[in-house]
């Protein structure tokens, strides 16, 4: 007698069911990656930034050689290429331009309405002082202590001013009426403040 073997298919309790074909082990889904490029841009920006370095440390070395390195000693002001001392002691017109010259300087020489107004902001409307232009012959030659042409055309004289034939030096002086720095012939004798000018010092 033969023998029959019966084969059965055995399905656990939440087996899901086969499709009929064989089925792989899940995997992770695979991220998808692009390949990094080599960033060709960064050496060109490097080498950029190196010359612009490069320019700007040579702009800076022409610059420092060539130029004029200037300034003023302690206590003057500077204005131009001209450096000016406003004293704080009076004197006669004589005796300024000596402490003038005592420092190598001389009084103040104003040849431009630029000039003239920045010295007056610096002033005490109180206050006169002495400037270096004069006319010690009297005979109404006005000139300037440094030999700078006299310019009628750049005076800023007080009106009515020049005005006696005895008064041989000019000093800077504050008029209330009207409001207004300028020019005025006085003895040459009176006791009054100074300026003095120089050229700035080039190093």
């Amino acid at each position: 007698m033969n023998s029959e073997i019966t084969y059965a298919e055995v399905r656990f309790k939440n087996e899901p069911k086969s499709s009929g074909t064989k089925s792989e082990p899940p995997t992770a889904p695979k991220e998808k990656t692009n390949p990094q490029k080599s960033d060709s841009s960064f050496p060109k920006l490097l080498a950029s930034l190196l010359i612009l370095l490069l320019l700007l440390t040579i702009s800076f070395l022409i610059a420092f050689i060539y130029k004029d390195w200037s300034c003023c000693p302690k206590n003057w002001t500077s204005f131009g290429s001209n450096c000016y001392f406003i004293s704080v002691e009076s004197g006669t017109w004589d005796e300024s331009e000596k402490k003038c010259s005592s420092v190598k300087t001389h009084l103040l020489v104003i040849t431009t309405k630029a000039e003239q107004d920045f010295i007056i902001q610096k002033l005490d409307e109180n206050n006169a002082y002495y400037v270096g232009l004069s006319d010690l012959q009297g005979k109404n030659n006005w000139q300037w202590v440094d030999q700078t042409p006299y310019n009628e055309s750049a005076t800023f004289w007080h009106s009515g001013e020049p005005n006696d034939l005895s008064e041989h030096c000019v000093i800077l002086h504050f008029r209330a009426s009207p409001r207004k720095w300028g020019w005025n012939d006085v003895r040459c004798n009176q006791h009054q403040k100074f300026i003095c000018k120089m050229m700035k010092i080039y190093l």
